[in-house]
């Protein structure tokens, strides 16, 4: 459904070394800066990308906006939580666990990363 998201920073070795340690956490690589300055992830088949804004305000998190990031189990998205936390992320919202969704039970950790951008790591058991 999606090509990619991309969201905005103020200061992208800042972003970089955030986003490298999630990314790390779940086994992927760490971001590389296209010919545009625009750092970018591949991982899992999706592309996500960090940039300054082109417009040259500052950077601003949607409102209402969340990006979530698809776990393979609660382990790695505990991984991907202590990462974030560890390189500037600010844990948010209820702690990570289950929570019952409208689809069933779900294992969410949620972050702030540094400019403010609301991250979810979302890991759904299959079902038997």
């Amino acid at each position: 459904m999606f090509s990619h998201i991309m969201v905005g920073a103020s200061d992208l070795e800042r972003a970089r070394s955030f986003y490298d340690a999630l990314f790390a956490a779940t086994g992927g690589k760490p971001g590389r800066m296209d010919e545009k300055g625009r750092l970018m992830y591949f991982h899992r088949g999706g592309l996500f990308m960090v940039t300054r804004p082109i417009n040259g305000e500052p950077p601003t998190p949607a409102n209402g906006g969340t990006i979530g990031f698809a776990m393979e189990s609660e382990a790695e998205a505990d991984a991907w939580h202590k990462a974030g936390r560890e390189n500037g992320g600010t844990a948010i919202e209820e702690p990570p666990g289950y929570r019952q969704g409208s689809f069933g039970p779900l294992y969410l950790d949620y972050l702030r990363d540094p400019d403010g951008n609301k991250l979810c790591a979302l890991y759904r058991k299959p079902v038997a």
